[in-house]
């Protein structure tokens, strides 16, 4: 007859397997310190990657035109401080936030983020518990409990850290393409801001041109139909007066595109009535030193956007060559099994499984050598890139420094042309009353006043859109 247990053997059964749990418990706690203190910095492995050598840069040592001395470096300098009208600050803002090509830009940092954190979840084991229970007739169940350590690979020779490396370096690679996607948009912003204060003042020398010229067209008609001056006269009075009309529907609508361009940059309508309410010859720019075409690379985000693509496509070789090596992976568990459920957890029914596999490239059929190409080529592209992106930035610091060498000289030239010009006009007029030259002498004159006066609002507007655009390529406007 079996022994019939009293309360106080039950009790100390009890005390019993709660030890029992308690020590298995320490057991796994320990094999899986032992196992990431050991196991993971053998799994990091060696990398097979070539030592990253940044390229030498192909392009001058200095700048072919001279730049401003003293001053805060662009890249220092933030775009609200160097754009001082308030009006203009607030529309960068709100192109910033509402703008879709940088909302998209943001949104690829995160997607290579959480492409980076899967890479780096690659290099430690996944680990899973599981419960799991099993009964057939005539047949006893059987019922297991554990933790398991999924097929992990052992990277002793560094494919998993540097498709990691690869993750990392275009995740960075991302930050730096918001950045430089961010200083464009400001530079636009600013741009087409400027464009419609131009835009302004040529509708305002347009309209006041036309004026003049419909009350000249209706003295020069009265003057004909009492025979006073010729029918050339006349036409060539209306030809000027049709001439100015046709150039205020060219500004017009020149003017309902930098509104509808502002609008597609701030993300929102811009009203029909919107004025900026300056001049060109208002706007103030503070200047920016060049410093060396060293400098200034290190701190253009596109250009550390390309090298960033040459560090992951450096980094892609060692995985393309750790791909000749073998591929070392460990599937391990710790468990309790047991043909009762009560017993699930009972002294004796503990125990661990450890499976390594090793898998040797033997015959690919040539899979392996075309990817270590592949990575190379890649590589020799992001080179290429990277050397592009330099020459690129060297080209726009350098027309921006030759705008501003010869823009403001152009400026001054052309303002004492229209300064000129409406000497010349003031006098045809007065020759004109007093029938010492012909109205073909007075229509010239008026004419090339107003070419003038355009050309004047246009060589400003060049000067101010040059400095806009020598602030970003110096690296300004994404901080």
């Amino acid at each position: 007859m079996g022994k019939v247990l009293n309360a106080e053997d039950a009790e100390d059964s009890q005390k019993t397997q709660k030890e029992i749990r308690k020590i298995s418990l320490e057991v796994l706690l320990r094999f899986l310190r032992i196992f990431c203190v050991f196991c993971v910095p053998i799994a990091s492995g060696c990398s097979m990657a070539p030592v990253y050598q940044r390229p030498e840069a192909p392009v001058p040592a200095a700048f072919p035109y001279p730049a401003a001395a003293g001053g805060v470096a662009a890249a220092e300098l933030d775009w609200q401080k160097f754009f001082a009208d308030a009006r203009l600050r607030a529309l960068v803002a709100t192109a910033l936030k509402n703008n879709r090509d940088l909302r998209v830009a943001v949104l690829n940092i995160e997607q290579a983020r959480a492409q980076y954190d899967i890479r780096r979840a690659d290099q430690f084991p996944t680990v899973g518990a599981s419960i799991a229970g099993s009964r057939t007739p005539n047949t006893s169940g059987t019922y297991t409990a554990g933790i398991a350590f999924t097929s992990w690979e052992i990277d002793l020779f560094g494919r998993v850290a540097s498709l990691g490396e690869v993750a990392l370096a275009q995740y960075l690679a991302t930050e730096e393409g918001r950045k430089a996607a961010q200083a464009t948009l400001v530079a636009t912003v600013a741009n087409t801001w400027l464009n419609l204060a131009a835009d302004e003042e040529l509708l305002a020398l347009t309209q006041q041109a036309l004026a003049t010229r419909e009350e000249s067209l209706r003295l020069t008609r009265l003057r004909f139909e009492n025979g006073a001056s010729s029918e050339i006269d006349f036409r060539q009075a209306q030809s000027l007066t049709e001439s100015a009309r046709a150039v205020l529907t060219q500004l017009q609508r020149q003017r309902a595109a930098d509104l509808n361009a502002l609008g597609l940059l701030l993300g929102e309508a811009v009203g029909a009535d919107y004025r900026v309410g300056i001049t060109t010859d208002s706007v103030r720019l503070p200047d920016l030193p060049a410093g060396t075409p060293s400098e200034v690379l290190a701190k253009r985000p596109d250009v550390r956007q390309a090298e960033q693509q040459l560090v992951a496509a450096n980094a892609n070789i060692g995985a393309a060559r750790a791909a000749f090596f073998p591929r070392i992976s460990l599937t391990a568990g710790v468990g309790t099994a047991s043909n009762d459920l009560s017993g699930l957890f009972k002294g004796g029914s503990w125990g661990w499984t450890v499976a390594p596999s090793l898998v040797q490239p033997i015959f690919d059929a040539g899979r392996n050598r075309a990817g270590l190409a592949s990575a190379q080529a890649g590589r020799d592209i992001a080179v290429a890139q990277y050397e592009r992106a330099i020459q690129s930035a060297f080209r726009e610091v350098a027309d921006a420094l030759a705008g501003r060498a010869t823009l403001g000289e152009q400026v001054r030239a052309q303002a004492a042309v229209v300064e000129a010009e409406a000497v010349r006009t003031r006098l045809a007029q007065l020759r004109y009353d007093n029938g010492v030259s012909s109205y073909l002498d007075l229509l010239d004159a008026q004419r090339s006043l107003f070419t003038a006066q355009q050309a004047l609002v246009q060589a400003r507007l060049a000067r101010l859109q040059n400095q806009v655009q020598l602030y970003r390529a110096l690296g300004g406007g994404w901080s």
